[in-house]
């Protein structure tokens, strides 16, 4: 088991391959976003950037002028194009950062790499801080709900577990990848809507849409039950 930025540390060579494994999810959130994004934009910040090759393409495609990465893993930042602004430090660390920015993105489940719930919500409130007053915070998580991904079995001991035994580590799992024959593995957590929204409310962040994507095919699911949750939010 490895920390998440290890872990990244090590997944970055392959990263591109695993990206396009989950190629129709990615670009379906990354279709959403841009379509969401005020007219008015100019600048983004993208919390989790990875590679950066999806904040490009977004901030490209909604013609803002004024983009900057934060990613943690150094093996993931020497992958980044050239000239591109970023902050090498990770999403807990936001409170010593100053700025304004219309779009904010925190994308594949970064949010759930984040340990402990306080930190989550810190992480939110900072987000609240550095939005503009028009802005729009984007997040996708993946949906601990989500029966048509992970099974209607699961699914219900899963509810029924959260009934019984309410808690905020009832959503911890294990991320896994393979990559060139080794596996690895770190911390993540899965989020129930209800949980998120809790977290939303207590960061002062009004939430203003939600889409339900299909982790599988990309498609936009009526039911939050059949995808993984993709959050519009504003202060």
């Amino acid at each position: 088991m490895l920390e998440p930025v290890e872990a990244y540390d090590r997944i970055a060579p392959e990263f591109s391959r695993l990206s396009h494994e989950r190629r129709a999810y990615c670009d379906r959130i990354d279709q959403l976003v841009i379509a969401e994004i005020p007219h008015s934009a100019g600048s983004m910040l993208d919390i989790g950037a990875g590679d950066g090759s999806r904040s490009c393409q977004i901030a490209e495609s909604a013609g803002l002028h004024d983009l900057v990465l934060l990613e943690p893993s150094a093996a993931m930042r020497s992958r980044w194009p050239s000239g591109t602004q970023g902050w090498p430090i990770r999403a807990e660390e936001l409170a010593c950062r100053n700025g304004s920015f219309d779009v904010i993105t925190c994308l594949w489940n970064v949010l759930g790499h984040i340990f402990p719930v306080e930190s989550r919500l810190e992480v939110l409130r900072q987000c609240a801080r550095l939005l503009s007053p028009e802005g729009r915070l984007f997040i996708d998580v993946s949906h601990r709900y989500n029966a048509l991904h992970y099974g209607v079995l699961p699914t219900v001991l899963r509810m029924i577990r959260d009934r019984i035994i309410p808690s905020e580590k009832n959503g911890d799992v294990t991320a896994q990848w393979t990559v060139n024959g080794r596996n690895y593995a770190t911390n993540g957590h899965v989020f129930t809507d209800a949980e998120f929204r809790r977290l939303s409310s207590s960061a002062s962040l009004k939430i203003r849409n939600v889409f339900a994507v299909d982790y599988a095919t990309g498609e936009i699911r009526k039911s939050k039950y059949a995808g993984h949750l993709l959050y519009v939010l504003a202060r």
